[in-house]
């Protein structure tokens, strides 16, 4: 489907079921945490509605569409701009019956959409707090990598509200903030079930974390094996290559 791109956008090739994604040029790409935590969540059980807090351009969104048998997946993205091109990749993808998206923030989801109505939440939220680390000059890569919008504990709160009982809650961040990951889920009532550190290669620390929760679930915590990105020769893993569907 030809759709009308502006100067500063391109179509990226998903290679996987031919999907595409829109992007900025300039802007913030998505990286591949979006990938590995669109993967981590494939196990959304079929039927069910979805929620995707900070959908950015949609790129997890787009990938659980064909992933997964959810019924339908609804993406909440505060930046206008990315909205319109999170937009445009739904209909290239001809994904309109199953992938909605709004423009709003997620602070304001309680007004929008009715208590414990989706099946799952996933997000990829902004890593760094506020006034902290080397900020980008643009405005739209600042608030994609920092909490200055919504903070973590918003993130999770919000998905507190919005999960059914036992609904299921996935997310992707950095290691260095994992005690406060784990401390803030359990006080808003989602439980962490799984959980995968993703390293660089078998010589390098962790640098993200990838985490199940269960809303209101009796506690018990499964830590999977390691997820290598690089072999030691500096080329992806085989596991990697399967993700990417390369293999």
């Amino acid at each position: 489907m030809k759709i009308k791109l502006n100067e500063n956008e391109k179509i990226e090739d998903l290679q996987f079921k031919n999907l595409k994604i829109i992007q900025n040029k300039k802007g913030f790409r998505f990286g591949i945490d979006s990938i590995l935590l669109s993967d981590f969540a494939k196990e959304i059980k079929p039927n069910t509605k979805v929620l995707d807090l900070g959908t950015g351009t949609g790129i997890i969104a787009t990938l659980l569409c064909e992933k997964t048998n959810l019924k339908e997946i609804i993406g909440v993205e505060i930046q206008k701009e990315v909205y319109k091109m999170a937009q445009k990749s739904i209909i290239l993808n001809q994904l309109e019956n199953k992938f909605k998206i709004v423009n709003e923030d997620i602070l304001n989801l309680n007004k929008i959409f009715e208590k414990n109505m989706f099946d799952a939440i996933v997000t990829n939220p902004p890593y760094k707090k506020k006034d902290t680390g080397i900020k980008n000059e643009e405005e739209k890569k600042i608030i994609s990598r920092h909490e200055t919008t919504a903070n973590l504990e918003d993130f999770i709160k919000i998905s507190k509200d919005l999960l059914r009982d036992k609904g299921e809650f996935y997310m992707v961040h950095r290691t260095d903030r994992l005690v406060d990951i784990l401390s803030i889920m359990r006080s808003y009532k989602i439980e962490p079930k799984i959980m995968r550190f993703v390293y660089s290669n078998k010589n390098s620390e962790p640098k993200l974390v990838l985490i199940k929760g269960v809303k209101n679930a009796k506690p018990f915590l499964k830590v999977e094996k390691n997820l290598y990105i690089y072999n030691t020769d500096g080329k992806y893993t085989e596991e990697l290559l399967k993700i990417y569907n390369k293999i």
